[in-house]
């Protein structure tokens, strides 16, 4: 009787044993179900990752875009305040304020008279802030007089007064020539500045020696370097006047009084003064010639008289003596 129980649960020791210890499928869909939540986490941890590096990157575009746009937008909102100025500065730019540039021009004008012609320019350049640099008047024959001025005027009225002067009278001939020397002013500009550098350094050189052959060194260079910057600064002063002032050569002369008469005879032919001109040249003439020809003649004619008178008085002297003899 007791020994019955025994033998029943002695039969199923793995049933015991299966539920004492955990089941293999379940377990596997527990490491399964595990492995897949990581996965997934890993995954979704990936995305945002990825995400935030997208966001991160295009914030930092747009921060960087940020500015161009802001300057785009100002640019435009420049050229819109601009307006009409700036399209007209495009279609008619402005010289370089930096240009240097030498302007000299030559004209030779004829005019009525040539001293009021001179008088009239004088006062045109003096009007234009410039100055006459030479004046020349002399008389070419009697009738005529010529005149040769120089003048110099500034760059911004050089096309006015150029203008004014080649309508005082008949244009006969006309000059002009532009040469841009702004690299040699540059290069003047530049050396000048490093001389003046070199000499400070000599003199200071000439502050610190002690030694009288140091000293007398020293000076000789000094003198030489000093030389070559007034040297350089008379250039720069020539250049700057130059580029400063244009100068216009005016040639002023008067027509010759015999070209209109010459030209009227050509056209109508001789006159009735003309032919009475002519008739009196020539009556004036034969009237020097038989002038001439009396003076030549006279002492002859003296003689002769002289001879005839003498013989008329021996004739009456001979006709008395006749009858008194007989």
């Amino acid at each position: 009787m007791h020994a019955a129980p025994a033998t029943r649960t002695n039969r199923h020791p793995d049933r015991q044993g299966r539920r004492d210890r955990p089941g293999r499928p379940g377990a596997l869909r527990t490491q399964t179900a595990l492995a897949a939540g990581l996965l997934a986490a890993l995954l979704a941890l990936s995305g945002c990752g990825a995400a935030g590096d997208d966001d991160s990157g295009k914030s930092a575009d747009r921060r960087a875009a940020a500015p161009a746009q802001q300057d785009n937008a100002g640019s435009g909102t420049g050229g819109a305040k601009q307006g009409a100025g700036g399209s007209a500065a495009a279609k008619k730019p402005k010289p370089s304020a930096a240009a240097h540039v030498i302007r000299t021009a030559s004209l030779s004008v004829e005019v009525k008279s040539a001293p009021e012609a001179a008088a009239a320019a004088r006062v045109t350049a003096e009007a234009a802030g410039g100055l006459v640099a030479d004046e020349k008047t002399e008389q070419v024959d009697a009738a005529r007089a010529s005149s040769h001025v120089v003048l110099r005027v500034p760059q911004d009225e050089y096309d006015s007064v150029l203008r004014e002067l080649s309508g005082t009278g008949r244009l006969l001939s006309r000059t002009s020539t532009a040469k841009d020397v702004t690299d040699e002013v540059v290069d003047v500009d530049s050396r000048i500045a490093s001389q003046r550098t070199s000499v400070a350094r000599v003199r200071k050189l000439m502050d610190r020696a002690d030694e009288l052959s140091d000293v007398v060194s020293l000076e000789g260079e000094l003198s030489s370097r000093q030389a070559a910057l007034e040297s350089m600064l008379a250039e720069q002063a020539s250049l700057k006047d130059r580029t400063t002032l244009a100068t216009i050569t005016l040639s002023l002369s008067e027509p010759k009084p015999h070209a209109t008469s010459v030209g009227a005879d050509d056209d109508d032919g001789p006159g009735f003064l003309d032919a009475l001109s002519g008739g009196w040249q020539v009556f004036v003439t034969v009237i020097k010639w038989l002038a001439m020809a009396l003076g030549a003649a006279a002492p002859f004619l003296a003689a002769a008289a002289v001879v005839v008178l003498l013989w008329r008085r021996l004739g009456r002297r001979g006709g008395k003596a006749g009858p008194e003899g007989e």
